[in-house]
């Protein structure tokens, strides 16, 4: 994805907006301290943030007497942005809400970048990355890959799941085989999902139960389903896939901390159609690629590019079949895009 140049109104804008986010943080910072100074709140417990509000956190304690209790809070001024998975010490107040004054650190976080090439991130101390794809629409290799290469890069584990199993038919079978072929062979976990028929759905369960997850994709792969069967009860709004373009229409707005029954945690997140990855270097990405690892540092020249030089390891390790052709293209494809986005 690359960005676009924007208009002197646009720039505006945007500065304007980000100056109102500044005010609001600052009331919002005024706030937190007030409650801090005064009298009206309790000691000091722990938490987890389970979705975000603007200036505020969802905090679901973790100890007595809040274990399972779902809290509004304030934030200190110096904690800076929180996602869903946060672990946090926070103190209630007396009547309702409280105040997050501290976190702990991260284990793992999943960021992206906006659109400005900053990262912002989405969600902390993962387990594993769902990356979920669907039947229909057919996921691009290339999307796959780019999702793959973010887990990779943060040391996040990843699985694939395909989901809508139901609707593999003669026409997208061939296909479908062959794309997560290549990931099987790979040694990637492939877990094949249909909240229709409940296929595979009591393995996706015990995969997720003493972890947790984070579910990506594109919108219409049926993310907001399969935690709705996962979930019985939790309430999650699904769209419906176009019929004339066969792309789904973005339902989950905010990033939301689920606990399963029988333990472990699901974070659902708005679907993306494309996962922006040049806030990396070309050397990470190369690394994203786990197939490729074995043949680092053994290219003639220590600057090589990977693309056309002679005695290239990775165009030999391609020519040999160790590597894909299709992995080597999507791996020039993001770093074409990589350097697009970096030229600006």
């Amino acid at each position: 994805m690359s960005k676009r140049k924007l208009t002197k109104q646009q720039t505006w804008r945007i500065e304007k907006i980000q100056q109102e986010r500044i005010e609001r943080t600052k009331k919002r910072s005024n706030k937190a301290e007030e409650l801090l100074q005064s009298s009206d709140l309790g000691p000091e417990t722990q938490g987890i943030v389970i979705s975000h509000f603007g200036t505020q956190v969802e905090v679901e304690g973790t100890q007595p007497p809040f274990v399972g209790v779902s809290t509004r809070c304030n934030l200190r001024a110096n904690l800076g942005q929180l996602v869903t998975g946060d672990k946090v010490i926070w103190r209630p107040k007396q009547q309702a809400g409280g105040v997050v004054v501290a976190t702990t650190d991260r284990q793992t976080s999943l960021s992206r970048p906006d659109m400005h090439g900053r990262l912002k991130p989405v969600a902390a101390n993962i387990d594993h990355i769902v990356i979920v794809i669907a039947a229909e629409p057919v996921a691009h290799a290339n999307l796959i890959d780019r999702y793959l290469v973010a887990a990779e890069t943060v040391g996040i584990p990843p699985v694939i799941l395909l989901n809508k199993c139901d609707l593999i038919n003669d026409s997208n079978r061939e296909q479908l085989n062959a794309l997560l072929e290549t990931y099987e062979k790979l040694d990637y976990r492939i877990i094949r999902t249909s909240t229709k028929d409940q296929a595979g759905m009591e393995s996706l369960y015990q995969f997720l139960g003493d972890k947790t997850s984070v579910f990506v994709g594109q919108s219409g792969v049926g993310k907001s389903s399969l935690i709705g069967t996962l979930l019985p009860g939790i309430e999650i709004s699904v769209g419906e896939l176009s019929q004339k373009r066969k792309k789904g229409t973005h339902t989950t707005t905010t990033a939301r901390l689920f606990h399963m029954p029988k333990g472990g945690d699901l974070i659902d997140s708005p679907g993306i159609r494309e996962f922006g990855l040049w806030h990396i270097s070309e050397d990470e990405l190369l690394n994203g690629f786990i197939e490729f690892r074995p043949h680092i540092g053994y290219c003639r020249f220590r600057d090589c590019a990977h693309e056309k030089e002679p005695g290239c390891a990775i165009l030999d390790a391609l020519e040999k079949g160790e590597i894909s052709e299709h992995r080597f293209q999507s791996y020039l494809r993001i770093k074409q895009s990589i350097r697009e986005n970096q030229a600006f």
